[in-house]
């Protein structure tokens, strides 16, 4: 029973070993190619690449044929369905300018601050997409949403 334990642990130590030697592998293949392009000269990481310096995710992705938007939150003053409404006008305006629409969304994630305003966004919610509602998963987030936004939505759309 002694061999069957000593030889699991070795191999748990081989195994997170070579896990730390393909993951500095990676972290300085990524940065090699970062610093470089293929003249050698430096380059720009591609928008919305994580970075020191700039931004940490895109707002909006298209990719064959679908529009990902990015989660959306309202940081001024006001109550659910002030939030709600303006976090779906941001979705909106970012949905017609990669070429989509309100009408064309899918699948819409709604995260609250407090589950206590699920009415409330309800509310304002009914009636912003076309006649095939998307469907939507809505949660309540522990510890709150970033910014204090009262509600955040990211949504998938078709294009």
């Amino acid at each position: 029973m002694k061999f069957t334990t000593d030889k699991t642990a070795r191999r748990s130590i081989i195994q997170s070993f070579f896990a730390m030697i393909a993951a500095a592998g990676a972290g300085l293949f990524n940065a090699v190619h970062a610093q470089t392009n293929q003249a050698g000269s430096p380059a720009k990481p591609p928008a919305g690449q994580a970075n020191n310096r700039g931004p940490l995710f895109s707002g909006t992705v298209t990719h064959g044929g679908l529009v990902y938007v990015a989660g959306k939150g309202e940081h001024t003053p006001g109550d659910i369905k002030a939030h709600t409404t303006a976090v779906l006008d941001k979705i909106e305006e970012d949905l017609k300018k990669a070429g989509s629409s309100m009408d064309k969304v899918l699948k819409v994630n709604v995260y609250l601050n407090d589950l206590k305003d699920y009415v409330g966004m309800n509310e304002a919610y009914r009636g912003r997409f076309g006649g095939t509602l998307p469907v939507r998963t809505t949660v309540a987030c522990a510890g709150g949403i970033p910014g204090d936004s009262l509600v955040e939505i990211d949504c998938i759309a078709y294009v």
